[in-house]
Protein backbone atom coordinates (compact mmCIF):
# COMPACT_ATOMS: atom_id res chain seq x y z
CA UNK A 1 0.00 0.00 0.00
CA UNK A 2 2.66 3.57 -2.12
CA UNK A 3 1.25 4.00 1.32
CA UNK A 4 0.80 7.01 3.28
CA UNK A 5 2.75 6.48 6.61
CA UNK A 6 0.76 5.57 9.77
CA UNK A 7 2.26 6.20 13.49
CA UNK A 8 4.59 3.92 14.94
CA UNK A 9 4.75 2.68 18.15
CA UNK A 10 7.53 4.68 20.66
CA UNK A 11 8.92 2.41 21.89
CA UNK A 12 12.53 2.23 22.40
CA UNK A 13 15.33 -0.76 22.50
CA UNK A 14 16.21 -1.40 25.91
CA UNK A 15 13.19 -0.48 27.62
CA UNK A 16 10.53 -2.96 28.82
CA UNK A 17 7.78 -1.14 29.49
CA UNK A 18 8.23 2.08 27.89
CA UNK A 19 3.82 2.59 27.15
CA UNK A 20 3.47 3.34 23.23
CA UNK A 21 1.22 4.86 21.71
CA UNK A 22 -1.31 3.26 19.41
CA UNK A 23 -4.07 4.04 17.33
CA UNK A 24 -7.92 2.49 17.86
CA UNK A 25 -7.62 2.71 14.36
CA UNK A 26 -4.94 0.15 14.08
CA UNK A 27 -6.56 -2.07 12.83
CA UNK A 28 -6.10 -0.83 9.38
CA UNK A 29 -3.36 -1.18 7.24
CA UNK A 30 -1.17 1.51 7.09
CA UNK A 31 -2.65 2.67 3.86
CA UNK A 32 -5.26 3.37 5.68
CA UNK A 33 -3.32 5.39 8.69
CA UNK A 34 -1.95 8.62 8.63
CA UNK A 35 0.58 10.54 10.78
CA UNK A 36 -1.71 13.99 12.89
CA UNK A 37 -1.02 16.60 11.19
CA UNK A 38 -2.06 20.06 12.01
CA UNK A 39 -5.61 21.37 11.67
CA UNK A 40 -6.31 23.48 8.20
CA UNK A 41 -8.44 26.36 9.37
CA UNK A 42 -11.99 25.53 8.39
CA UNK A 43 -12.36 29.32 6.80
CA UNK A 44 -9.34 28.04 4.39
CA UNK A 45 -11.25 25.07 2.76
CA UNK A 46 -13.18 26.12 -0.47
CA UNK A 47 -16.40 25.93 -1.52
CA UNK A 48 -17.17 22.33 -1.48
CA UNK A 49 -18.70 22.83 -4.90
CA UNK A 50 -15.79 24.66 -6.31
CA UNK A 51 -13.29 21.67 -5.35
CA UNK A 52 -15.01 18.93 -6.81
CA UNK A 53 -15.02 21.02 -10.09
CA UNK A 54 -11.33 21.17 -9.31
CA UNK A 55 -11.59 17.40 -8.54
CA UNK A 56 -13.22 16.44 -12.01
CA UNK A 57 -10.60 18.54 -13.92
CA UNK A 58 -7.56 16.53 -12.20
CA UNK A 59 -9.63 12.95 -12.47
CA UNK A 60 -10.16 13.37 -16.36
CA UNK A 61 -6.22 14.40 -16.72
CA UNK A 62 -5.36 11.65 -15.15
CA UNK A 63 -7.34 9.28 -17.52
CA UNK A 64 -10.78 8.29 -15.61
CA UNK A 65 -13.55 8.59 -17.91
CA UNK A 66 -15.97 12.09 -17.98
CA UNK A 67 -19.26 9.34 -17.34
CA UNK A 68 -17.52 7.93 -14.00
CA UNK A 69 -16.46 11.12 -13.15
CA UNK A 70 -19.64 12.77 -13.54
CA UNK A 71 -21.37 9.22 -11.79
CA UNK A 72 -18.96 9.56 -8.97
CA UNK A 73 -18.45 13.54 -8.23
CA UNK A 74 -22.40 15.10 -9.38
CA UNK A 75 -24.15 16.16 -6.23
CA UNK A 76 -21.57 15.15 -3.44
CA UNK A 77 -21.76 16.83 0.08
CA UNK A 78 -18.85 16.67 2.02
CA UNK A 79 -19.11 14.13 5.43
CA UNK A 80 -18.65 16.04 7.82
CA UNK A 81 -18.38 12.97 10.47
CA UNK A 82 -15.57 11.85 8.02
CA UNK A 83 -13.68 15.39 9.56
CA UNK A 84 -14.49 14.69 12.40
CA UNK A 85 -12.77 11.47 12.70
CA UNK A 86 -9.82 12.47 10.98
CA UNK A 87 -9.18 15.71 13.29
CA UNK A 88 -9.98 14.09 16.69
CA UNK A 89 -8.46 10.27 16.25
CA UNK A 90 -8.69 8.60 19.65
CA UNK A 91 -5.40 7.34 20.72
CA UNK A 92 -4.71 4.73 23.85
CA UNK A 93 -1.77 4.60 25.64
CA UNK A 94 -0.78 0.38 25.47
CA UNK A 95 2.47 -1.54 26.18
CA UNK A 96 2.79 -3.58 23.23
CA UNK A 97 2.23 -6.46 25.76
CA UNK A 98 -0.71 -4.95 26.73
CA UNK A 99 -2.10 -4.70 22.82
CA UNK A 100 -1.03 -8.36 21.50
CA UNK A 101 -2.61 -9.76 24.43
CA UNK A 102 -5.38 -7.74 23.55
CA UNK A 103 -5.73 -8.69 20.22
CA UNK A 104 -4.82 -12.60 20.26
CA UNK A 105 -7.04 -13.39 22.68
CA UNK A 106 -8.30 -17.16 23.09
CA UNK A 107 -11.31 -16.46 21.64
CA UNK A 108 -9.77 -14.43 18.42
CA UNK A 109 -7.24 -17.28 18.10
CA UNK A 110 -9.77 -20.27 18.20
CA UNK A 111 -11.63 -17.96 15.51
CA UNK A 112 -8.56 -17.82 13.78
CA UNK A 113 -7.78 -21.40 13.30
CA UNK A 114 -11.21 -22.43 12.77
CA UNK A 115 -11.38 -20.40 9.29
CA UNK A 116 -7.69 -21.23 8.54
CA UNK A 117 -9.20 -25.11 8.50
CA UNK A 118 -12.59 -23.71 6.57
CA UNK A 119 -10.83 -22.28 4.35
CA UNK A 120 -8.16 -24.24 3.61
CA UNK A 121 -8.75 -25.69 0.26
CA UNK A 122 -8.79 -21.94 -1.11
CA UNK A 123 -5.79 -20.69 0.96
CA UNK A 124 -3.86 -23.92 -0.93
CA UNK A 125 -3.31 -22.76 -4.10
CA UNK A 126 -2.37 -19.28 -3.10
CA UNK A 127 -0.21 -19.79 -0.98
CA UNK A 128 1.97 -22.12 -3.67
CA UNK A 129 1.48 -18.98 -6.09
CA UNK A 130 2.86 -16.01 -4.28
CA UNK A 131 5.02 -18.04 -1.60
CA UNK A 132 2.99 -16.88 1.36
CA UNK A 133 1.49 -19.19 4.41
CA UNK A 134 -2.42 -19.21 4.63
CA UNK A 135 -1.87 -18.88 8.08
CA UNK A 136 -0.32 -15.54 7.62
CA UNK A 137 -2.63 -14.55 5.33
CA UNK A 138 -5.80 -15.83 7.83
CA UNK A 139 -3.64 -13.94 10.36
CA UNK A 140 -3.88 -10.62 8.25
CA UNK A 141 -7.22 -10.93 7.26
CA UNK A 142 -8.39 -11.04 10.97
CA UNK A 143 -6.18 -8.48 12.19
CA UNK A 144 -7.60 -6.14 9.18
CA UNK A 145 -11.62 -6.84 9.32
CA UNK A 146 -12.04 -9.88 12.06
CA UNK A 147 -12.19 -11.95 9.44
CA UNK A 148 -14.37 -10.22 7.21
CA UNK A 149 -17.52 -8.72 9.58
CA UNK A 150 -15.66 -5.23 9.92
CA UNK A 151 -14.76 -3.62 6.62
CA UNK A 152 -16.32 0.12 7.56
CA UNK A 153 -19.82 1.56 5.63
CA UNK A 154 -18.41 4.87 4.85
CA UNK A 155 -19.00 5.62 0.93
CA UNK A 156 -15.39 5.71 0.00
CA UNK A 157 -15.55 8.29 -3.06
CA UNK A 158 -17.63 10.67 -0.49
CA UNK A 159 -14.86 9.97 2.43
CA UNK A 160 -12.07 10.95 0.61
CA UNK A 161 -13.50 13.66 -1.65
CA UNK A 162 -13.94 15.18 1.97
CA UNK A 163 -10.52 14.52 3.17
CA UNK A 164 -8.60 15.88 0.41
CA UNK A 165 -11.08 19.16 0.78
CA UNK A 166 -10.38 19.39 4.46
CA UNK A 167 -6.64 19.79 3.37
CA UNK A 168 -4.45 18.95 6.09
CA UNK A 169 -3.38 16.17 3.35
CA UNK A 170 -4.69 16.97 0.37
CA UNK A 171 -2.48 16.03 -2.62
CA UNK A 172 -2.88 12.83 -0.18
CA UNK A 173 -5.94 11.74 -0.40
CA UNK A 174 -6.79 13.35 -4.01
CA UNK A 175 -4.15 10.94 -5.33
CA UNK A 176 -6.63 8.01 -3.50
CA UNK A 177 -9.40 9.49 -4.81
CA UNK A 178 -8.18 9.55 -8.49
CA UNK A 179 -7.27 5.89 -7.86
CA UNK A 180 -10.75 4.97 -6.59
CA UNK A 181 -12.60 6.70 -9.62
CA UNK A 182 -9.45 4.47 -11.60
CA UNK A 183 -10.97 1.30 -10.04
CA UNK A 184 -14.86 2.07 -10.55
CA UNK A 185 -13.78 2.98 -14.05
CA UNK A 186 -11.95 -0.19 -14.76
CA UNK A 187 -15.62 -1.97 -13.52
CA UNK A 188 -14.22 -3.15 -10.79
CA UNK A 189 -16.97 -2.63 -8.31
CA UNK A 190 -20.02 -0.36 -8.28
CA UNK A 191 -20.00 2.72 -6.89
CA UNK A 192 -22.54 1.98 -4.31
CA UNK A 193 -20.85 -0.87 -3.20
CA UNK A 194 -17.39 0.72 -2.60
CA UNK A 195 -17.52 1.58 1.21
CA UNK A 196 -14.90 1.46 3.56
CA UNK A 197 -12.91 3.07 6.65
CA UNK A 198 -13.68 6.71 7.16
CA UNK A 199 -10.12 7.15 6.12
CA UNK A 200 -10.45 5.26 2.56
CA UNK A 201 -9.16 1.91 3.47
CA UNK A 202 -11.48 -0.99 1.72
CA UNK A 203 -12.77 -4.26 1.82
CA UNK A 204 -11.64 -7.31 4.03
CA UNK A 205 -8.01 -6.61 3.26
CA UNK A 206 -8.11 -2.85 4.18
CA UNK A 207 -6.37 -1.38 1.19
CA UNK A 208 -6.61 1.88 -0.01
CA UNK A 209 -7.04 2.63 -3.49
CA UNK A 210 -4.01 3.00 -4.31
CA UNK A 211 -2.66 -0.53 -3.25
CA UNK A 212 -6.04 -1.91 -4.90
CA UNK A 213 -4.62 -0.88 -8.07
CA UNK A 214 -1.28 -1.68 -7.35
CA UNK A 215 -1.74 -5.46 -5.44
CA UNK A 216 -5.41 -6.45 -5.80
CA UNK A 217 -6.14 -9.64 -7.37
CA UNK A 218 -8.78 -11.07 -9.64
CA UNK A 219 -8.07 -15.18 -8.30
CA UNK A 220 -11.55 -16.86 -9.04
CA UNK A 221 -10.64 -14.92 -12.41
CA UNK A 222 -14.65 -13.32 -12.96
CA UNK A 223 -13.22 -10.20 -13.97
CA UNK A 224 -13.24 -8.79 -10.86
CA UNK A 225 -10.69 -7.89 -8.36
CA UNK A 226 -13.44 -7.95 -5.41
CA UNK A 227 -12.22 -7.36 -1.91
CA UNK A 228 -15.17 -6.77 -0.61
CA UNK A 229 -17.04 -9.71 -0.36
CA UNK A 230 -14.74 -12.46 -3.05
CA UNK A 231 -12.91 -14.45 -0.30
CA UNK A 232 -10.07 -15.84 -3.07
CA UNK A 233 -9.63 -12.27 -4.36
CA UNK A 234 -8.98 -11.33 -0.19
CA UNK A 235 -6.64 -13.84 0.38
CA UNK A 236 -4.63 -13.81 -3.14
CA UNK A 237 -4.61 -9.65 -2.59
CA UNK A 238 -3.33 -9.94 0.86
CA UNK A 239 -0.69 -12.64 -0.29
CA UNK A 240 0.57 -10.30 -3.21
CA UNK A 241 1.00 -7.55 -1.07
CA UNK A 242 3.15 -9.52 0.84
CA UNK A 243 5.33 -11.11 -1.37
CA UNK A 244 5.86 -7.76 -3.51
CA UNK A 245 7.03 -6.52 -0.03
CA UNK A 246 9.43 -9.44 0.07
CA UNK A 247 7.96 -12.35 1.89
CA UNK A 248 9.44 -15.56 1.39
CA UNK A 249 7.92 -18.94 2.36
CA UNK A 250 11.56 -20.50 3.40
CA UNK A 251 12.01 -18.09 6.23
CA UNK A 252 10.26 -17.37 9.44
CA UNK A 253 9.65 -13.61 10.38
CA UNK A 254 11.45 -14.26 13.78
CA UNK A 255 11.91 -15.45 17.12
CA UNK A 256 12.12 -14.54 20.53
CA UNK A 257 15.52 -14.58 22.44
CA UNK A 258 17.31 -13.85 25.19
CA UNK A 259 20.23 -10.72 25.67
CA UNK A 260 23.03 -10.72 28.01
CA UNK A 261 22.54 -9.56 31.19
CA UNK A 262 24.07 -6.28 30.14
CA UNK A 263 20.86 -5.46 28.47
CA UNK A 264 19.11 -4.96 24.87
CA UNK A 265 20.08 -0.69 25.09
CA UNK A 266 24.19 -1.45 24.95
CA UNK A 267 23.69 -4.55 22.55
CA UNK A 268 21.65 -2.58 19.74
CA UNK A 269 24.07 0.22 20.40
CA UNK A 270 27.07 -2.02 19.68
CA UNK A 271 25.43 -3.25 16.59
CA UNK A 272 23.45 0.68 15.31
CA UNK A 273 20.28 1.22 14.19
CA UNK A 274 18.93 1.34 10.61
CA UNK A 275 18.61 4.94 9.45
CA UNK A 276 15.64 4.83 6.88
CA UNK A 277 12.24 3.61 6.33
CA UNK A 278 8.95 4.18 8.70
CA UNK A 279 9.94 4.93 12.59
CA UNK A 280 9.27 1.34 13.06
CA UNK A 281 12.04 0.49 10.72
CA UNK A 282 14.39 2.90 12.21
CA UNK A 283 13.38 1.49 16.06
CA UNK A 284 15.31 -1.96 14.56
CA UNK A 285 19.19 -2.40 14.36
CA UNK A 286 20.64 -2.77 11.34
CA UNK A 287 20.76 -6.77 10.35
CA UNK A 288 23.54 -9.08 10.91
CA UNK A 289 24.64 -12.49 10.75
CA UNK A 290 23.24 -14.87 13.50
CA UNK A 291 26.73 -15.77 13.79
CA UNK A 292 27.66 -12.27 15.35
CA UNK A 293 23.84 -12.68 17.41
CA UNK A 294 25.92 -15.68 18.72
CA UNK A 295 28.96 -13.76 19.35
CA UNK A 296 27.04 -10.75 21.35
CA UNK A 297 25.49 -13.50 24.13
CA UNK A 298 22.06 -13.77 22.49
CA UNK A 299 20.56 -17.20 22.66
CA UNK A 300 17.26 -18.72 21.71
CA UNK A 301 13.98 -17.72 23.79
CA UNK A 302 14.77 -21.93 25.64
CA UNK A 303 18.56 -20.53 25.92
CA UNK A 304 20.27 -22.18 23.45
CA UNK A 305 22.57 -21.75 20.10
CA UNK A 306 21.05 -20.03 17.50
CA UNK A 307 20.75 -21.27 14.07
CA UNK A 308 23.92 -22.06 12.38
CA UNK A 309 22.28 -20.61 9.17
CA UNK A 310 23.87 -17.74 6.98
CA UNK A 311 21.01 -15.54 7.91
CA UNK A 312 20.81 -11.98 8.71
CA UNK A 313 18.77 -10.55 11.69
CA UNK A 314 17.42 -7.28 13.34
CA UNK A 315 17.14 -7.10 17.08
CA UNK A 316 13.48 -5.74 18.52
CA UNK A 317 13.01 -5.08 21.98
CA UNK A 318 9.28 -5.37 22.67
CA UNK A 319 7.69 -4.94 25.34
CA UNK A 320 8.78 -7.56 28.32
CA UNK A 321 10.46 -9.37 24.82
CA UNK A 322 13.91 -9.37 22.82
CA UNK A 323 13.43 -11.06 19.30
CA UNK A 324 15.39 -11.37 16.27
CA UNK A 325 13.51 -10.35 12.91
CA UNK A 326 14.02 -11.68 9.16
CA UNK A 327 13.16 -9.76 6.13
CA UNK A 328 9.33 -11.21 6.36
CA UNK A 329 8.88 -9.02 9.28
CA UNK A 330 10.22 -6.07 7.30
CA UNK A 331 7.44 -7.65 4.88
CA UNK A 332 4.35 -6.95 7.89
CA UNK A 333 5.56 -3.47 8.56
CA UNK A 334 5.54 -3.01 5.03
CA UNK A 335 1.70 -3.74 5.78
CA UNK A 336 1.16 -1.86 8.61
CA UNK A 337 4.09 -0.06 9.96
CA UNK A 338 3.46 -0.57 13.93
CA UNK A 339 5.55 -3.24 16.05
CA UNK A 340 2.59 -3.99 18.12
CA UNK A 341 0.59 -4.96 14.76
CA UNK A 342 3.57 -6.49 12.87
CA UNK A 343 4.54 -8.92 16.06
CA UNK A 344 0.60 -9.75 16.79
CA UNK A 345 0.25 -10.70 13.30
CA UNK A 346 3.45 -12.83 13.41
CA UNK A 347 2.79 -14.02 16.66
CA UNK A 348 -1.09 -15.53 15.43
CA UNK A 349 0.66 -17.16 12.18
CA UNK A 350 2.84 -19.05 14.29
CA UNK A 351 -0.39 -20.25 16.77
CA UNK A 352 -2.31 -21.24 13.58
CA UNK A 353 0.89 -22.92 12.25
Amino acid sequence: MARPVMRCSQLRVGRCQLAILVSLTLLLPVSAQVAPAPTAPADSRPPFAEFLALLKEQAIAAGVSAATVDASLNGLEPLEVVVERDRSQAEVVLTIDQYVNRRLTRAFVRAATERAMQHRAELTPIARQFGVEGSVIVAIWGMESNFGRFTGTRPTVQALATLAWEGRRRALFTNELISALHILDKGYIELGQMKGSWAGAMGQAQFMPSSYLAYAQDFDGDGRRDIWKTLPDVFASIANYLSAHGWKDDQIWGREVRIPAAGATKLAASVGFRQDGCRANRELTVAVPLAKWQALGVRTAGGGALPAVDRAASLLRAGSKSYLVYRNYDALLGYNCAHAYALAVGLLSDRLD
